[in-house]
């Protein structure tokens, strides 16, 4: 099988010197894409600006907006067998990005719009084919990981906190598509890289 990976952040140029992106390491993106190639599948790594060398083995698409990691991601899906979406794609981007570095009191003035739901233009184009998304919500969180389930057409839901960023270990839940909540504690990146494979079944 091919497996379709989005991991790292994305950055929203807003001048020349300044962009809108968050903390995201791509290191649970690397992960999953390590599991893939150790269970003998072929990875698709489409990946945001992250420090570090990806795994060796992997095809990797290199991007920095999100548009850009949608359109390669969607260049990438006809040939790949499965999903997972892992990236920390920024919400919205500036309306316009200036050509001059913009000035301190000017700052507070920026208009911003929506950027394209990776996760859900994948979903609505999956067909049959296994696809787990990621949730970092702050609190429980369990209302809105269910509600992203559907509204972007996966079968699984990792469920984080803040505290998952860059960390060697955080707690993990697994939610399904058909109900119910795995509790996988407090692991690492790999063991929940596995245990995510193994839900989807490949």
């Amino acid at each position: 099988m091919r497996v379709l990976v989005t991991a790292g952040p994305t950055r929203e140029p807003i001048d020349p010197v300044r962009f809108f992106s968050n903390r995201s390491t791509g290191g649970m993106g690397f992960a999953l894409a390590r599991e893939a190639l150790r269970r003998g599948h072929a990875v698709s790594l489409v990946l945001g600006p992250v420090a570090g060398a990806p795994p060796a083995g992997a095809d990797l698409v290199a991007v920095q907006t999100a548009r850009e990691m949608l359109a390669a991601a969607l260049a990438e899906l006809p040939r790949c067998d499965a999903i997972v979406c892992a990236a920390a794609v920024a919400d919205v981007r500036p309306a316009e990005e200036s050509d001059r570095k913009i000035k301190r009191g000017a700052l507070r003035r920026i208009a911003f719009v929506e950027n394209p739901d990776i996760a859900r233009e994948l979903g609505a184009r999956r067909g049959t084919r296994p696809m787990a998304i990621f949730a970092l919500e702050t609190g429980a969180g369990e209302a809105e990981a269910i509600a992203k389930l559907e509204r972007k057409h996966a079968d699984w839901c990792v469920l984080n906190g803040p505290e998952a960023i860059g960390a060697a270990q955080a707690r993990f839940r697994l939610l399904a598509k058909q109900g119910g909540v795995r509790d996988l504690g407090t692991i690492d990146k790999a063991a929940l890289a596995a245990a995510l494979f193994d839900a989807l079944g490949i």
